[in-house]
């Protein structure tokens, strides 16, 4: 579904030495992984002797009796389509190779063996293993049929997914094979481990995995010896992890006393896109592999993953005084590194009392902190017109008497109608004519007054507003460093949040935060706000999780629908998030001709629509096709 793959890391409880006993348990969370639509299940290392059973493993008699339990379990797995992963010791040419099966629908489809062996302290493979890091373009006799064997092997199933399989020690090595099978294509990497418990070992293991994710830019799947292993000189705590690109979705709790699962919604699509649009994996050298198709897999009948509403904001919070910081820093290092650089002392900002202005003012002023410079050469400039509150102008001015900045009114009431009169406008047409003079006006202020006072026009306008084309062009559009381009309205409201630590500034942020968001530029009889941007282009928080997934990995518009009705369940229905997102692609795409005049300012996270880095489009491409899948 949309590119998504439930994906499971067992542990079985384990018999050593005992295969037949270990069938029946693996078999028993083979149909539970199944019966919960799972697409591949992963086991620990030798998973149907035990990793203790050591020297045995070189005695025909527990071989054999591992055999014997592989067919018995392909015997019941002939009409499950979950694919299994379980390890098991192969008797090839002589010589016992450490191997991960992979089996589905009665069928081994392939043996992958491992690569490193560690025999250092209280690991000894090379006692009973060969390496198998040289295998490839092989096949061996399992059970009477010829079976690829090598670690040149990868699976797939000709959509979006492609995985690849190595063993515990393997990911440990300087040059873990899952980077070559990453590079080759795969998406979805498994480990069977047998990895034993040292204090903080868990921690680096989870770490491990990870990162290794994030480094193969793929879903990484863990699973490690636990319950039933020989504690005679170590102990197995039965590890499971499941990470994707870098961060850690599923993870179970060790030293359980009985089998068991966990399961996570991967989002393969995601990853293919990733790769394309945001790293340089093209350059990954590829190497020759064989390529299985694997047979027809389950498919999930509802997305159990949560999928977060506000993609731009940070989830945690006790993450938040970290981000922050470092949101405040982009922006204040990039504005000094601009005022240095053109030897300019003042910064101009038009103040509205909305979260835009607000959000620029106080970035300007922590930049003006950090160099020791005079606060009072920032200059703030309210300009009331037709739509200005008293609400808005009243913050506006309170916070810039709170921070000492120097502080300027110009109205422009009057430059306005002499505007309207000079091109011939009725001023009771309240059109866009009428809306975009007065943006224009406020725009032409503060360039002149930057001339007048040899200063630099800080741009107030956010990321959300730049995808929209929420701006009037060579108005608000226009400004000589695009402070907020970086950052989405959502952050921005988190952000300026923040400083509610200063207590000077507090309750003014809390009405701030509080104010409907409006340009204030249609005229009002009761003092109230009567232009609320959101009832007219869309929440912005719809508009945000819309931009992030289209840029990100460009989602096609139907998948965006599914998982905002997923996201926003309980706040919006499919029929209005249909709606708004058809309008954020219409004004997408016909308003990139502002963008691509936009001035420049600094990056702030992964998305940036800066014509001159992130984000090259024609001006005018056709948007049908996105229209499609809506209608």
């Amino acid at each position: 579904m949309f590119g998504f793959y439930r994906v499971a890391s067992a542990v079985n409880k384990t018999v050593v030495g005992n295969p037949t006993k270990n069938a029946e348990e693996i078999l028993t969370l083979i149909k539970k992984a199944h019966a919960k639509e799972v697409s591949v299940i992963v086991f620990p290392e030798l998973t149907l002797t035990g990793y203790t059973a050591s020297d045995l493993l070189m005695n025909q008699t527990l071989i054999a009796s591992q055999n014997d339990s592989l067919e018995y379990i392909l015997k019941n797995i002939k009409n499950i389509n979950t694919i299994a992963i379980i390890g098991l010791a192969v008797f090839e040419a002589d010589r016992l190779y450490n191997c991960a099966a992979v089996i589905q629908n009665g069928k081994v489809l392939g043996v992958v063996p491992k690569s490193y062996l560690p025999n250092k302290k209280e690991f000894y493979e090379k006692r009973q293993f060969t390496t198998g890091r040289d295998i490839t373009r092989t096949t061996l006799d399992l059970l009477d049929s010829e079976v690829p064997f090598g670690v040149d092997l990868l699976f797939t199933d000709k959509e979006d997914m492609t995985f690849g399989v190595e063993i515990c020690e393997d990911l440990w090595a300087v040059t873990p094979p899952s980077n070559h099978m990453a590079s080759n294509g795969a998406n979805l990497l498994f480990n069977l481990s047998a990895s034993n418990e040292l204090i903080g070992k868990h921690e680096y293991r989870e770490e491990l995995v990870r990162t290794q994710s994030a480094r193969c830019m793929a879903a990484y799947v863990y699973s490690s010896a636990g319950v039933g292993e020989s504690t005679t000189d170590t102990v197995f705590g039965g590890h499971a992890i499941i990470s994707e690109y870098g961060s850690t979705v599923a993870q179970n709790e060790r030293f359980q006393l009985e089998s068991n699962l966990i399961t996570a919604d991967i989002d393969l699509e995601r990853l293919r896109w990733l790769r394309l649009n945001e790293s340089s994996y093209g350059d990954a050298r590829r190497k020759k592999t064989r390529v299985i198709k694997v047979d027809t897999l389950p498919n999930i009948s509802k997305i159990e993953r949560p999928i977060n509403p506000m993609p731009f904001v940070p989830s945690r919070y006790a993450d938040k005084k970290h981000r922050c910081d470092e949101i405040v820093h982009i922006q204040a290092h990039g504005l000094i590194k601009r005022m240095s650089h053109a030897h300019i002392k003042k910064a101009l900002i038009g103040i509205s009392g909305g979260l835009d202005s607000t959000l620029a003012l106080l970035s300007t002023y922590r930049a003006f902190e950090m160099m020791g410079w005079d606060v009072k050469d920032i200059v703030a400039i309210t300009m009331p017109g037709f739509g200005t509150t008293t609400r808005t102008k009243s913050n506006a001015v309170q916070l810039c008497e709170a921070l000492g900045v120097t502080l300027k009114t110009v109205n422009i009431t009057d430059i306005s109608l002499k505007e309207f009169e000079a091109i011939e406008h009725d001023k009771d047409e309240h059109s866009v004519t009428y809306e975009n003079v007065q943006a224009r006006a406020r725009t032409s202020i503060l360039m002149n007054m930057a001339n007048k006072e040899g200063g630099l026009v800080i741009g107030t306008g956010d990321l959300s507003e730049i995808a929209l084309g929420w701006s009037t062009y060579n108005g608000d559009h226009m400004s000589m460093y695009a402070l907020n381009s970086g950052i989405p309205k959502t952050l921005i409201q988190y952000v300026i949040e923040y400083y509610k630590s200063n207590e000077k500034i507090a309750h003014i942020i809390d009405d701030i935060l509080a104010t409907p968001i409006s340009p204030e530029l249609l005229p009002h009889e009761s003092g109230e706000i009567v232009q609320e941007t959101e009832s007219i282009v869309g929440p912005y928080e719809l508009h945000d999780f819309f931009l992030y997934h289209f840029i990100k990995y460009g989602a096609k518009p139907s998948k965006i629908l599914h998982l905002a009705t997923i996201a926003f369940d309980t706040k919006y229905d499919e029929e209005t998030i249909n709606k708004w997102l058809k309008v954020f692609l219409r004004r997408f795409f016909t308003q990139q001709f502002k963008r691509s005049c936009m001035p420049d300012g600094p990056k702030v996270g992964t998305i940036s629509l800066s014509p001159r880095a992130d984000w090259k489009m024609a001006s005018d491409v056709d948007f049908e096709s996105w229209l499609e899948g809506l209608e």
